[in-house]
């Protein structure tokens, strides 16, 4: 029975990749609907950034920001993947494009962060969190341009409130990454 559990499923690198960035496309998707609006801002709180984060850990640098590009191409193109049911360019220019171009970014750091944390825990640990700080501050920016408020303001609106269950994220995929870990060198 143990040989049967351990049988890789996909034998070929290229085919796993694929399939590993599909997934993490169709899972950041999905963490769009888990959305909880915030009455002082703009911007929701969602599971988005858990699979972002989770992306770069597992995929690695290259492979997790092609995954979050090829999310950000789906959404763009219409298909209403983006939090809210949200899709096209009208969408991506409105307060929360920032940080859609921080999940590229966010998910390349993790990825490269990782590799230099080793088996240190809360290496990765601060890995993750630092990609995840990188995020805010790109939909920061982004609102700086979109709002015109003050950096206070934005801090309050798009960065602050965010930091407590980014940290919660950044803890639960560093557990998942190193139990993941072992699989993960062999697949990709």
């Amino acid at each position: 029975m143990e040989a049967i559990l351990t049988r890789e499923v996909i034998s070929s690198k290229t085919l796993c990749r694929v399939f590993g960035v599909s997934v993490f496309i169709i899972m950041t998707a999905l963490g769009a609907f888990v959305r909880i609006p915030l009455p002082f801002t703009p911007v929701p709180l969602t599971l988005q950034t858990f699979f972002v984060l989770l992306s770069g850990a597992a995929l690695g640098g290259g492979l997790g920001a092609s995954s979050q590009m090829g999310y950000i191409f789906l959404g763009l193109a219409g298909i209403p993947i983006f939090s809210g049911a949200g899709s096209g360019l009208f969408y991506a220019l409105g307060p929360t494009g920032g940080y859609l171009v921080g999940f590229v970014l966010a998910s390349y750091l993790v990825g490269s962060y990782i590799k230099r944390a080793g088996d240190s825990f809360f290496g990765v640990f601060l890995a993750v969190f630092l990609a995840d700080l990188a995020l805010l501050v790109c939909g920061v920016i982004w609102l700086k341009f979109v709002l015109g408020q003050s950096l206070a303001r934005l801090l309050f609106i798009g960065f602050l409130p965010f930091i407590p269950g980014d940290l919660l994220k950044a803890y639960a995929v560093t557990l998942i990454y190193f139990k993941l870990k072992p699989r993960l060198k062999s697949a990709f």
